[in-house]
């Protein structure tokens, strides 16, 4: 009597069915968190303030993440009549970084929204 064993390739789509099923009753929930300022040494302090308050609830967190700085350049004239040729440029950079969170709990959005952070910090938060 011979018994027929199932074949590797129909083990692994098995695996794959429960692993889509439990990935399907437990959605990852992320808070992403995209920080913006003009100047690099605030931004690294809130960023920080940020996770040691994520940390503090035991949340997981993925980062910070920095992103490409944007850099908007401006060219002025600096005679009013005819010395096109002289000019001045100045430019404003701006700073991002981005953080993301792994399954928040109450108690960690409701810190993160408490926070008093420094002006001219820019903070915009999703839920994914």
């Amino acid at each position: 009597m011979t018994t027929k064993k199932n074949s590797p390739k129909s083990e692994t789509k098995e695996k794959k069915v429960k692993k889509v099923k439990k990935e399907k009753e437990n959605p990852i929930v992320k808070l992403r968190i995209r920080v913006r300022a003009y100047e690099n040494k605030i931004l690294d302090t809130s960023v920080k303030q940020i996770i040691d308050t994520a940390l503090r609830y035991d949340a997981k967190i993925i980062g910070p993440i920095p992103l490409p700085t944007e850099i908007k350049k401006y060219t002025v004239n600096r005679a009013s009549f005819v010395f096109k040729d002289a000019r001045e440029q100045f430019e404003i950079r701006i700073h991002k970084r981005v953080i993301d969170i792994l399954n928040p709990n109450q108690k960690t959005i409701e810190a993160l929204t408490n926070l008093s952070l420094p002006s001219g910090v820019d903070i915009d938060v999703k839920m994914m």
